[in-house]
Order: C-alpha cells, then sequence, then structure tokens
C-alpha cells in the first residue's frame, strides 16, 4: 500500500531525530580505546561503582514499588479530602529539576533539619549509601505512581464490580482481579522506577555525598572522574549506564510487546 505524505514526513521526521540521537550517544564507545575501557571496567573503583549502583537502585525500586502500588490505587479508585492537591504535589518533582529534591533532602535530613534528631537515636542518613536510596526513591516515585495510576485507570471497573457482587472481599479482588490485569503497567513500571533509580544523579549527589569509594554510584563516578580529568573511567562509567538502560528498557519493549500480541491473538 502506497504511504501517504503525511505518513512518510512523520516517520522521516522519527528516522532523523533518532539517528541523532543514536550517534550522539555512540560518540562516547569511541572517546576511551577498548584496552582502556577493559582495564578501567576491572578496576576497584568500577566495580565497587557497579556494585553500589546495582544494590542501591534495586533496594530503591523495591520501595518504591511497594509504595506505588496503594498510591496510585488510591488515586485512581478512591475519592478523599485533598485528594487533588495530593496529586499535584506528587507530580511536583517531575516538573522542577533533580537538584531540588537533593537539596530539599539535604537540608530536612542535615543539621539545619531533623539531623539532630536522628544522630540523637544513632541514625544518619546523609552522606551515606542509606542517603542514596532514600535520593533515589524520591526521584523515581513520582514517575512510577503516574504510570500505575494511568494503568489502573486503564482497567474497566466493571470487573472489580463483578467480584465484589460474587461475594469476594475488596482486598481479595484487588490481588486477584486488579493486579493481574494491571500486570503488564506493573512490569513496566518496575523497570522505569530501576532505571531511574539507576540514573539519578543530582539527588545523589546532594545527600550520597558523591565520596569516592563510598557513596561513589556510576553517575558520581562519571561526575568525579571528568572532574579529575579521567576520561577513561568516566566514559567506562557512562558507557556502563547506557548499557544497563538499554537492556531494561529493551526488556520492558519485549514484554510488552509479546504480552500485547499474545492478547490480540
Amino acid at each position: 500500500m502506497k504511504r501517504s505524505k503525511f505518513e512518510m514526513i512523520c516517520i522521516a521526521i522519527t528516522a532523523i531525530i533518532s539517528l541523532i540521537f543514536i550517534v550522539v550517544i555512540l560518540s562516547m564507545f569511541f572517546v576511551t580505546p577498548i584496552n582502556n575501557f577493559f582495564h578501567s571496567l576491572v578496576s576497584d573503583e568500577m566495580l565497587f561503582a557497579i556494585k553500589l549502583t546495582m544494590t542501591t537502585a534495586v533496594i530503591a525500586a523495591a520501595i518504591v514499588i511497594l509504595c506505588c502500588i496503594p498510591m496510585a490505587y488510591a488515586l485512581s479508585r478512591y475519592n478523599f479530602p485533598l485528594k487533588r492537591l495530593f496529586k499535584i504535589i506528587l507530580d511536583l518533582p517531575m516538573a522542577f529539576p533533580e537538584i531540588v529534591i537533593g537539596i530539599a533532602l539535604l537540608m530536612f535530613l542535615g543539621n539545619r533539619g531533623i539531623g539532630p534528631y536522628l544522630e540523637s537515636m544513632g541514625l544518619t542518613f546523609v552522606f551515606t549509601s542509606t542517603g542514596i536510596v532514600i535520593a533515589q526513591f524520591f526521584v523515581a516515585l513520582p514517575f512510577a505512581v503516574k504510570m500505575l495510576y494511568s494503568t489502573f485507570n486503564y482497567i474497566d471497573t466493571r470487573y472489580e464490580f463483578v467480584s465484589r457482587s460474587l461475594g469476594y472481599s475488596e482486598v481479595d479482588t484487588f490481588f486477584n482481579i486488579t493486579l493481574p490485569l494491571a500486570k503488564e503497567g506493573l512490569f513496566a513500571t518496575c523497570i522505569v522506577a530501576f532505571a531511574k533509580c539507576i540514573g539519578t544523579f543530582a539527588a545523589v549527589l546532594f545527600v550520597g555525598g558523591g565520596t569516592l569509594m563510598k557513596t561513589e554510584t556510576l553517575s558520581i563516578s562519571m561526575y568525579l572522574n571528568l572532574s579529575t580529568g579521567n576520561i577513561d573511567l568516566a566514559m567506562t562509567s557512562g558507557i556502563i549506564l547506557v548499557i544497563i538502560s538499554f537492556i531494561t528498557i529493551a526488556v520492558m519493549e519485549k514484554y510488552v510487546s509479546d504480552t500485547y500480541n499474545s492478547a490480540a491473538v
């Protein structure tokens, strides 16, 4: 079938912009010689950064999912006082720079906020790996809630009404009807939350401190090594971040596509 001019224009714009993105991203892969890349990859600093990034991202993403499920469901299904205000507040972090979250968390958890009270209880969050998890959580949560909220809105509530009319409790209906119907959206939310946690930089820098071999995630490693002129380590950190992000998004796209095709058949 012959393509229309409008269709060709849309496809051309998509192809051109996508190719520009590919060229820009791939340019980073050619800055560092392959031998230097592998040497940097097995260095103690890089292995530490990879381990810390993956550990904190998994923990933060898991907490995000546990929190965003009831939050998104409540915003989607229930009417309660200040609901609109809560939605605006949860959407705010997506509108302002990530650095604002980092500074706010630093002030709140530091000496100007509740830091002294936490220290009196033997708890320290600022400039620790725990602080990294907290920063990742606050950055990723709004995106996860937004995605899952849209998923719950897409599900026809008649399925839940039928389940309740058959005598099942609200909890049984949620776990046996609503969540299974939302599995594609929930999976996509998990991937996006994990990816956001991995790529978090400014908030992690302020709350975690960006200390070498202590609170050094991959994004922080890239920043620290660029600051000291170690291009090989910096580019290695960036390449690893790109590879991890590509794999996670590719897995999500394949799963969602396969699930959609199976449902269509």
